[in-house]
């Protein structure tokens, strides 16, 4: 099968300070989400809980590794997804290009109808849009935990805070990556969704909730950058 390709543009950070850039073509071969992947025991729960409160049924085991198809990855503006009940999260996302992993932004877009029954099912049924820049994975895994992860989604009229915290909130991103691509041999084009932070309830108290719009960006307070993306759901009518 011929797989779409991913464009990036790359930053690596050399020895001197110089930033390079290159763009680099990227085909998925092999698409992990880990899910579950909070550091605090506590912030687990808080997540268990709020999907809990619409019907999602709590893990086996923390964390855990659902496989996905890599053709569901994508740089798209607009996404479509059957019926009103998706919604997205964002994540860090590393992936293998050229003998080194980088680090973009991603969203783990999933059914939450069918959450409720089958979080694995769930995950297979929707896109995953994919941020278009990427940061060598080396250049910052040494200060992982100042990175920060934000979210928004267009909600009545106006941009809302949806998501807001930092790595130190998620497990060091190479025990996530080790759990799942580990060896000396990796393949090109291996992709892990390292997990999310809990939804910021609006006024009427809903956390998770669908948006047909949404913002995704990871930013570097120490060199003062960021990676952002935004795309739309396109909501497809659900027939029986």
């Amino acid at each position: 099968m011929i797989k779409p390709h991913l464009y990036f543009s790359c930053e690596a950070i050399s020895a001197d300070g110089t930033i390079t850039t290159t763009l680099a073509a990227v085909a998925p071969r092999h698409y992990v989400i880990a899910g579950w992947t909070g550091r605090d025991a506590a912030a687990i729960e808080h997540h268990i809980h709020e999907l809990g409160l619409i019907g999602v049924p709590a893990p086996s085991t923390v964390p855990l590794y659902y496989r996905g198809s890599a053709l569901l990855l994508t740089q798209a503006d607009t996404i479509e997804a059957v019926g009103p009940d998706s919604s997205g999260e964002v994540e860090p996302v590393l992936f293998y290009s050229g003998g080194e992993w980088w680090l973009t932004v991603g969203s783990d877009h999933t059914d939450r109808r069918v959450e409720t029954y089958s979080i694995a099912v769930s995950k297979q049924l929707c896109p995953k849009p994919t941020g278009t820049s990427a940061w060598r994975w080396s250049d910052v895994s040494a200060y992982q935990d100042e990175l920060e992860l934000v979210s928004r989604i267009f909600e009545e009229g106006k941009w809302v805070e949806y998501q807001k915290g930092t790595f130190a909130s998620i497990r060091p991103l190479e025990s996530l990556r080790n759990g799942c691509f580990a060896g000396p041999h990796i393949d090109e084009g291996s992709f892990v969704s390292c997990g999310t932070l809990g939804a910021i309830p609006n006024a009427k108290g809903e956390g998770i909730r669908a948006a047909a719009q949404m913002e995704l960006e990871i930013r570097d307070p120490r060199r003062k950058r960021s990676i952002k993306h935004r795309y739309s759901v396109d909501v497809l009518p659900l027939v029986s």
